[in-house]
């Protein structure tokens, strides 16, 4: 059996945010900006508290079968959660999204690829 690799997208808003923790946010944004967003397996946070409260976590995770996505989505969104409740942030709204990579359709390049190596 293979591993599937799998990406899942966890947003949601802040909600009831302090002064502090809104100046917080805002220090540390350069180092969450969207540009700079990366699926990895301990998540990344990406924000814009200044345009709106939104926030999105991507995580990296991997199964075996096509079932364990689910359970690849429930540890993303308890580890967002965790990451929010350690540091005193209120949300709301909060949803996931989950791709099996090994589901997604090839690319041009990756279609060319495979029709190459292809007696």
């Amino acid at each position: 059996m293979s591993t599937r690799t799998f990406r899942i997208t966890v947003r949601g808003v802040f909600d009831g945010l302090g002064a502090d923790q809104r100046a917080e946010l805002l220090a540390r944004a350069p180092e969450h900006d969207v540009l700079r967003a990366a699926f990895t397996p301990e998540g990344h946070l990406s924000y814009d508290v200044a345009a709106r409260p939104a926030f999105t976590f991507r995580f990296l995770d991997a199964g075996e079968e096509e079932g364990d996505i689910l359970a690849a989505t429930e540890r993303a969104e308890e580890a967002a959660k965790a990451w929010l409740a350690e540091r005193g942030y209120g949300f709301k709204h909060l949803r996931s999204q989950a791709e099996d990579l090994s589901r997604a359709p090839l690319g041009r390049r990756q279609r060319r690829a495979a029709a190459r190596k292809t007696p």
